[in-house]
């Protein structure tokens, strides 16, 4: 598999990045999770709109979908259309929640365009085996579980510390983990996010190979955010920076 990053900035869209995006590829299939504000954009500089294989939504917060309203025009009008439906997975009411973004009747809102499915725990999406998980946050929120093959990767989403990542996540070969706040910061809240610290002891309880640092706001710094994971992950940690690329 490859992982590309496609836009990585926590909460917002940062100056150098769109909120959240990253496209996993295998056989000549793409998988796309999540599409934050700004993504579509930057996931054309990876892609052609038509050769997206399907989309997989951790949550319906607007950093993490809200460029779906985007590609439905892109579907919609192109002069090239009309296409074959992508299918797009995620929680519960997610077609009525983007039909309601695009100020659409609920029926057909954007069904013409994409094909809406529930995370059903385990999936066959493509060529990959898909299973999630749901994680602690304001609004329903799912880890997602990547298989090809062997190998394995998992995107936390937005989520707050939870025995359910560890176990999602046991074994895999890389864990995209979100790090939204600050180490030992007082005024952070429960059950919201993870710190670097949070990150790297779910890394390591999980025994994951390589811990990615993801969805740092544009208020913070993602090589700090990156070097404070290694204080409770030994193995290897990286950051993602928009475009970055990681062969699992």
């Amino acid at each position: 598999m490859k992982l590309t990053v496609i836009g990585c900035s926590g909460s917002v869209p940062g100056p150098d990045s769109p909120a959240s995006s990253y496209l996993v590829s295998a056989d000549g299939f793409h998988l796309v999770l999540d599409l934050g504000s700004g993504a579509l954009g930057a996931l054309q500089r990876a892609l052609d709109v038509p050769e997206i294989g399907a989309i997989g939504l951790s949550h319906l917060h607007p950093d993490h979908c809200m460029d779906l309203c985007g590609l439905y025009v892109a579907l919609k009008y192109s002069p090239a259309a009309p296409f074959p439906r992508i299918p797009v997975y995620g929680p519960p009411g997610t077609a009525a929640r983007m039909a309601s973004a695009y100020d659409l009747p609920f029926d057909p809102g954007m069904e013409e365009e994409l094909e809406f499915h529930a995370w059903l725990g385990v999936q066959t999406i493509g060529p990959f085996t898909v299973r999630t998980a749901k994680m602690v946050h304001p609004v329903p929120a799912y880890a997602i579980r990547v298989e090809h093959g062997s190998k394995s990767l998992v995107y936390t989403g937005d989520t707050g510390p939870t025995d359910a990542l560890v176990e999602l996540a046991r074994g895999a070969d890389l864990l995209l983990s979100e790090a939204a706040l600050q180490d030992d910061d007082q005024r952070n809240p429960p059950d919201l996010h993870l710190t670097p610290a949070d990150a790297g002891a779910q890394a390591k309880r999980a025994g994951v190979k390589h811990l990615v640092i993801t969805h740092v706001p544009p208020w913070f710094d993602r090589d700090t955010q990156t070097d404070h994971a290694r204080r409770t992950f030994p193995g290897q940690v990286s950051t993602a920076t928009p475009g970055a690329v990681f062969e699992v």
